[in-house]
């Protein structure tokens, strides 16, 4: 018996893409509203009933709305806005942070997708603050840059316009105001007392991006090499399908010593990597912003909710 999954959202960017990686499943059906109907709650609620899986790609306000649709019990959700990340009845998406993260995502009825920088910022401090590397109150800031799909359709429209400006054509850093809708899930996941302070920027390619987290050693609530940094990484991940800690200095991935943010562009995977010296250390995270940023990330998360292997589909 085939799976029923329905989209509320479908025509945005996650939505879409998540339709998109559906593509010859034959284990799904998937529940379709009619065009017409897209915005009507009568119909989007009897579909949310209906299914046996649905996603949510929705504003946080609509997203909040559409969870009180849900009466039947048997529902379970998946919500990729940023609405449920932080509420402690709803599980974080994020399974490769801890094997408790694993079984709560497999048996859950409500998953919270995790943001794109999120991901990042959070699969590189999360293990060390676990390892009792970095203090709950270390002053960490991340800086980021990512393709421009990470804005959604109103963005990427504008980028590929014939009305683009000149501006568009550099990297445009935001969120100026430090309060940035990724932060509180960045604090609360791993644990810290203090928001991050965080420097996003959107660039002109389509999508990829790098995070990365500088850290200081004599600041650390333990003195590390990047040597040591990159053992705690890479045992915390170790087995891991889709992040994997790549060798240290990335020597051999970055012969050329150029980090790209675009290269992971359609993949699910999440790559880290460890920089720097005794004194200064860089932590990198790169990742594709729709993929084990957002809609790749729903679809393995949903997967491991069914029982299947997590890369179906991915």
């Amino acid at each position: 018996m085939s799976v029923k999954v329905y989209i509320d959202g479908k025509e945005g960017t996650t939505g879409l893409q998540i339709f998109e990686r559906f593509a010859g499943r034959s284990d799904l059906e998937i529940l379709l509203i009619d065009e017409d109907k897209r915005k009507d709650v009568n119909e989007r609620k009897k579909l949310i009933n209906a299914s046996d899986i649905t996603f949510l790609c929705l504003p946080d306000a609509a997203a909040v709305e559409a969870v009180a649709l849900a009466d039947n019990p048997d529902v379970r959700i998946i919500d990729a806005s940023t609405a449920h990340r932080t509420d402690p009845a709803w599980d974080y998406g994020f399974p490769e942070l801890s094997a408790k993260h694993r079984e709560n995502i497999a048996k859950s009825k409500r998953v919270a997708n995790p943001g794109c920088y999120a991901s990042g910022f959070i699969s590189l401090v999360y293990p060390l603050v676990q390892a009792g590397v970095l203090g709950e109150d270390y002053p960490l800031t991340a800086h980021a840059v990512s393709g421009y799909s990470g804005g959604g359709k109103k963005m990427i429209a504008a980028v590929e316009s014939d009305q683009k400006t000149f501006e568009m054509q550099s990297p445009r850093q935001y969120a100026l105001t430090q309060a940035h809708k990724h932060l509180p899930e960045m604090q609360a996941v791993c644990g810290l007392k203090h928001k991050p302070m965080f420097n996003p920027i959107v660039d002109d390619y389509y999508a990829g991006m790098v995070v990365s987290v500088p850290l200081v050693t004599r600041a650390m609530a333990k003195k590390c090499t990047p040597a040591d940094i990159h053992g705690i990484l890479a045992a915390h991940y170790e087995g891991q399908r889709f992040v994997k800690v790549m060798e240290l200095g990335g020597k051999d991935t970055l012969p050329d010593g150029f980090l790209a943010a675009n290269t992971l562009a359609g993949t699910n995977d999440m790559q880290l990597f460890v920089f720097g010296n005794d004194e200064q250390i860089l932590l990198c995270s790169r990742l594709d912003n729709l993929g084990k940023g957002a809609s790749g990330a729903a679809v393995q998360n949903m997967n491991i909710m069914l029982g299947l292997d997590e890369a179906t589909g991915l």
